[in-house]
């Protein structure tokens, strides 16, 4: 009798455990449940508030006016996070603290990305302001002065830039067998005019003109100072490669954001922005694919 009424007990207790499994795998589907689902599918449009990091120049104002009414008809929200020079929106990026920024060509990229192994790469380029030669002293190229102070930016990718743009103007030369994108002040070859050479960060350019007879300063940086292109003593025509970019993670160039950023650029709202008569844009260096798909 005792093993009957045992019997019966861990069949009734079994019964009960079995029930409380039931009840758990019901409660999934319970509205508050499906409420945490509902969350969890509607993260990718929390992921639609993003930020777009941009250096001083006129790139924060082309987000602005050319990428952001295309990508907030797809229900994004932008915020450009403006930084003070090229190093910090790319390590900002790397560490996910902005999700995309436009300051910089493929050849900073490329390099910067690789010196310090981050995952990031590019989108899409876009029209960008070249180089150009600026001075508080002289009116032109051949006014300079022998052993004159020539201001030139000091990352790798830009000085190396500022040398191939001194030797397509004549004043220097360099050696024959030298990779141009990777040029420094040791492969010039010829110096007929012994200029000196002085290297800064690109954004200290534009504030030492009283300080040298010329400055090679970036299109970016040249905008943000409000210099005056008509009065440059040149300004550069840019290669592919050095035209600026729209940067993201690596993951996301093939992703959604980086395929929607792509498809603002490629809009039909950002040629109309870039080609704005009273626009600052319209004068820029245009990419490839710009060219290809509106003509010059």
């Amino acid at each position: 009798m005792v093993k009957k009424t045992n019997r019966w007990l861990i069949l009734a207790l079994a019964i009960s455990v079995f029930g409380l499994l039931l009840t758990a795998c019901g409660g999934k589907d319970e509205p508050g449940n499906a409420a945490a689902s509902a969350g969890a599918g509607a993260s990718p449009a929390a992921n639609k508030n993003i930020k777009i990091g941009v250096s001083p120049g006129p790139y924060g104002d082309m987000i602005k006016v050319a990428i952001a009414p295309y990508m907030e008809k797809l229900g994004y929200k932008i915020e450009v996070v403006q930084f003070s020079d090229y190093v910090q929106p790319d390590q900002a990026l790397g560490s996910k603290e902005i999700d995309a920024n436009l300051m910089q060509h493929t050849v900073y990229l490329t390099k910067f990305a690789a010196d310090n192994k981050l995952d990031i790469g590019k989108v899409i380029s876009v029209p960008t302001a070249g180089m150009g030669v600026f001075s508080n002293k002289v009116k032109s190229l051949k006014e300079i002065p022998d052993g004159s102070k020539v201001a030139i930016a000091v990352d790798a990718s830009n000085l190396a830039r500022s040398l191939r743009f001194l030797k397509s103007l004549e004043l220097i030369d360099l050696k024959a067998d030298v990779d141009a994108t990777k040029a420094t002040v040791h492969d010039i070859s010829s110096n007929p005019r012994k200029l000196e050479f002085v290297t800064m960060d690109a954004a200290q350019i534009s504030r030492s003109l009283d300080s040298v007879a010329v400055g090679l300063i970036p299109g970016n940086f040249a905008i943000a100072a409000k210099l005056d292109f008509s009065k440059a003593l040149a300004v550069e025509k840019l290669t592919e490669d050095y035209k600026n970019v729209v940067a993201v993670r690596t993951p996301d160039i093939t992703g959604q954001l980086g395929k929607d950023l792509k498809a603002a650029v490629e809009s039909e709202e950002f040629h109309k922005a870039i080609e704005d008569a009273n626009g600052i844009f319209k004068a820029f260096d245009k990419p490839e694919w710009y060219t290809a798909k509106y003509g010059k």
